[in-house]
C-alpha cells in the first residue's frame, strides 16, 4: 500500500485517512492540529483511553454518543458523576460499555481537576521542539513511541491517571498537534510549511 494517496479532490493524504470518509475528514481537519484547553484536551485523553484494543474508526463513530454521555467532557462535571452514572455509562449502547475504561475516565476528571497549571499546561510540557523534528517521508518513519510520551505517560501515572500509556500518550500527541506526522507530500503537510 502507498503511504500517500490522491483522493477523487486531486489531494494526496496520508493512506490511512482513505478507508472511510470519517477518518478523511477528522485527517483534513483535526488530526496534527494543535488543539488546546483542558476540557478539549480531557476529551482527547478519555477517549485516546477508550480507544485502546480497538480501532480508532469506532470511536470517530462514537464521538457524538461519548461527548453527550460524558457532559462534552466537561471535567468538574465528569468528576462529580458517581454510581448511578457508571451504571447509566454501562447501559449507553451509543459508547464504548467497558467499566474499567469508564471509572478510569470518571477517576481521570478528579485527578486532573487537581492538577497545578491545569491539563493543557502539563500535556503540552511534553511536546517536543517542531523544528528539531523531521516531517515524516514515510509511515515507516512514524514511531509509535518516543522518549516525550514515554515521559509524558510516566508523569500523567505518577499522577494518578489511568489508561495513559506511551503509545496511548503518542497517539494523543499526534491527534492533538504537539507532534504533526502529516507525510511529506500530504496536503494538509503543505498547508503548513
Amino acid at each position: 500500500m502507498n503511504d500517500l494517496i490522491v483522493g477523487e479532490d486531486g489531494k494526496a493524504r496520508c493512506a490511512w485517512a482513505a478507508s472511510a470518509p470519517e477518518y478523511r475528514a477528522y485527517h483534513d481537519e483535526e488530526w496534527g492540529t494543535p488543539l488546546r484547553g483542558d476540557d478539549a484536551l480531557f476529551e482527547r485523553v478519555s477517549l485516546e483511553a477508550f480507544q485502546s484494543g480497538l480501532s480508532w474508526i469506532t470511536i470517530l463513530r462514537k464521538r457524538p454518543a461519548f461527548r453527550a454521555a460524558f457532559a462534552g467532557f466537561h471535567i468538574e462535571t465528569v468528576a462529580g458523576f458517581g454510581s448511578a452514572d457508571v451504571d447509566r455509562l454501562l447501559g449507553d449502547a451509543g459508547i464504548v460499555r467497558n467499566r474499567s475504561k469508564i471509572e478510569a475516565t470518571l477517576h481521570n476528571a478528579r485527578v486532573v481537576l487537581g492538577l497545578p497549571g491545569g491539563l493543557s499546561a502539563l500535556l503540552w510540557s511534553y511536546a517536543p521542539d517542531p523544528a528539531r523534528r523531521p516531517r515524516p517521508a514515510t509511515r515507516a518513519d512514524v514511531p509509535a513511541v518516543t522518549a516525550e510520551s514515554t515521559a509524558m505517560a510516566k508523569d500523567l501515572k505518577k499522577r494518578g491517571l489511568r489508561f495513559v500509556g506511551p503509545t496511548t500518550a503518542y497517539a494523543l500527541m499526534q491527534a492533538t498537534g504537539m507532534v504533526d506526522d502529516h507525510l511529506a507530500g500530504c496536503h494538509v503537510a503543505a498547508k503548513r510549511l
